[in-house]
């Protein structure tokens, strides 16, 4: 047997987690009716409970009930315990419990007539060295993200409490001391995991993104390409007027695009650091996740993985929360507008290698199409702010989970099944180019417009033996589609998003349909959309009728087919027929999701 050499890790193959439920909450998470709604909709795990900047920052100020975290109680002792006893209750549902953790968003004064408050309160009279260890430094300040003039950065975006906005350097090594002490605590206290939010860097100067910068153009160019390329003739002596992250596209240069990438890998680098390798040496199935922004692909002026290499892309994460924002929210259907986040989901799970994800929404309204979209595209529909205690938005929580409950095996680590497939072009991204993108997004709603079965890739991941598996190959920087000859037909309204997948088990192949089709309110009087104020509002119409012609391929058999949906109180089994290799049938009338399961 060989060893090991010195210093090396061993590398323990870990077991993919997969879940096809999860809720999320920062708010009213302790009210009393908060676990029967855990008993009826038996989701497999929950964000809930705060362990970062957020809890350490506000748990012991006078803000403690308010945005962000609305603390149950005052004080860090007694808030903590209150997570620990909570955390307790959601183990003993067997429900995994994946905490909050804020990794650089403080907020605070570091003094004032009443002398600090926040975050610097805490560091400076509430650190407890018992419970989190010495203190890596004597003044907080040190930990924190300056300007090119050595001066902290600030904000005043939400006054909590009158008090500012600072943000702590993720490249400092004395903040990553602060950050594993932190994760240590969360552990102790019962969580299964971490998802890390404020997963931001912006324009500091201070001496470790200085080092750190141009360490990293030392590695990746040739001192000729240094001025020749970025105009840097002597990196030693060079002071960069800015280390920019995210910034507007039609300003980026080939020195921008090398910041943002950067500060990427950077960010990732500490990622892996604090909660792979210090949380997992302590708790060695501990699962972790980043709370990211994608909107409407937004790209170099957002999204935190734009520019990250794909070797790094989710590596050794357990699941991926994207934030859509309102970009996949307002409706105004007869301009085609369904506010879906279908292509995202597709994006996402092509990106990630089809491991387990989520997509944050903030959808209050249209709580059915929510949980139908993600669970049709694999991912894992997530209640935010779930209003459990709206008994309308309850009433639909509980049946579509208990839906997806009660059909498991359909869902969880299904894959997905196409005939086609759309490149994403991030190589033209990661050059500043993002013309391909605006193609992407036309042509990917082309085809979800026309019911086209087709997957999404990044197109650096297009290896020949993947490509293989499809028909044909969509390349947005050609902008045009290929005969749709011999692909599946589904003759059905535009409002409908059709996709296919295959469980985990068997050969079988389902159909999933999410009708979007809804009786929308009037527009406001300034002529925009009124999304409506709580489930009540979504107002699904019925679809029927949708004719399908599906493909079958080698090998596939179909001996029935079987309708399924959350408002049925039994499966329907319309009728089929073959014909020159296809499965022909009409769905019944559905009001948001169904799924036809074409069974052997």
């Amino acid at each position: 047997m060989l060893a090991l050499p010195a210093g090396a890790e061993k590398k323990e193959i870990r077991k993919r987690f997969e879940f096809t439920r999860m809720l999320a909450h920062w708010a009213n998470y302790s009210e009393p009716g908060y676990l029967a709604f855990i008993d009826a909709t038996k989701p497999d795990l929950v964000q809930l409970g705060f362990y970062g900047a957020h809890f350490w920052s506000l748990a012991h100020t006078p803000q403690y009930k308010g945005y962000p975290a609305h603390f149950p109680l005052k004080g860090l002792n007694e808030c903590g315990k209150w997570f620990e006893q909570r955390n307790g209750e959601l183990t003993k549902r067997k429900v995994r419990v994946i905490g909050h953790l804020n990794v650089e968003f403080l907020v605070g004064d570091p003094d004032g007539p009443e002398g600090p408050r926040g975050f610097f309160k805490f560091y400076r009279d509430l650190w407890n060295e018992k419970e989190l260890g010495p203190k890596p430094v004597k003044d907080p300040l040190d930990f924190l993200e300056r300007d090119k003039d050595d001066n902290p950065l600030e904000k005043n975006s939400y006054r909590i409490g009158g008090m500012k906005e600072y943000f702590a350097c993720l490249r400092n090594p004395h903040w990553q001391i602060v950050l594993k002490a932190w994760v240590k605590r969360g552990i102790e206290r019962g969580v299964d995991g971490f998802v890390a939010n404020y997963f931001y860097r912006h324009d500091c100067h201070c001496k470790h993104c200085v080092s750190g910068f141009k360490q990293y153009l030392l590695n990746r160019f040739a001192k000729q390409e240094l001025k020749d390329r970025l105009g840097i003739a002597n990196l030693d002596a060079h002071r960069f007027d800015e280390l920019v992250c995210w910034h507007k596209p039609q300003e980026t240069t080939q020195l921008r695009l090398e910041m943002l990438r950067w500060s990427q890998i950077s960010n990732k680098k500490v990622f892996d650091e604090v909660f792979i390798r210090h949380g997992r040496r302590i708790k060695p199935d501990l699962l972790v996740a980043q709370w990211n922004h994608l909107g409407n692909f937004s790209q170099i002026s957002g999204d935190e993985r734009c520019l990250l290499p794909a070797d790094l892309w989710g590596k050794d994460e357990d699941y991926v929360w994207y934030s859509t924002g309102n970009a996949s929210t307002y409706t105004d259907l007869p301009n085609g507008i369904l506010g879906d986040a279908t292509l995202q989901a597709r994006y996402i799970r092509g990106a990630f290698g089809d491991k387990p994800f989520t997509i944050g929404k903030y959808e209050g309204v249209r709580t059915r199409v929510a949980i139908a979209e993600l669970a049709a595209n694999g991912g894992s529909p997530m209640g935010f702010y779930a209003r459990f205690s709206d008994p309308a938005a309850r009433e639909v929580f509980v049946r579509y989970y208990q839906f997806l409950e009660r059909h498991d095996n359909l869902f969880r680590a299904n894959s997905p099944y196409a005939e086609m497939l759309l490149l994403f072009p991030r190589k033209a991204i990661w050059q500043g180019n993002l013309e391909p993108l605006e193609s992407f997004r036309k042509l990917g709603r082309k085809l979800l417009d026309q019911h086209v079965l087709f997957d999404v890739l990044p197109d650096d991941l297009a290896t020949p033996e993947r490509l293989a598996k499809y028909q044909a190959t969509i390349n947005p920087a050609k902008e045009s589609l290929p005969s749709r000859k011999r692909l599946s037909r589904f003759v059905a309204p535009v409002t409908l998003r059709i996709c296919a997948n295959r469980p985990a088990n068997g050969n079988e192949i389902d159909l999933h349909f999410v009708n979007y089709d809804r009786d929308e309110l009037p527009k406001r009087a300034n002529g925009k959309s009124n999304h409506g104020r709580g489930p009540t509002d979504e107002r699904p119409i019925a679809v029927s009728g949708t004719e399908v012609s599906f493909v079958l391929s080698e090998g596939v058999k179909v001996t029935e087919v079987e309708v399924i949906s959350p408002e049925y109180e039994k499966p329907l089994l319309p009728n089929f027929r073959f014909a020159d290799g296809r499965i022909s049938f009409t769905m019944p009338q559905f009001l948001v999701y169904a799924v036809a399961r074409l069974k052997p």
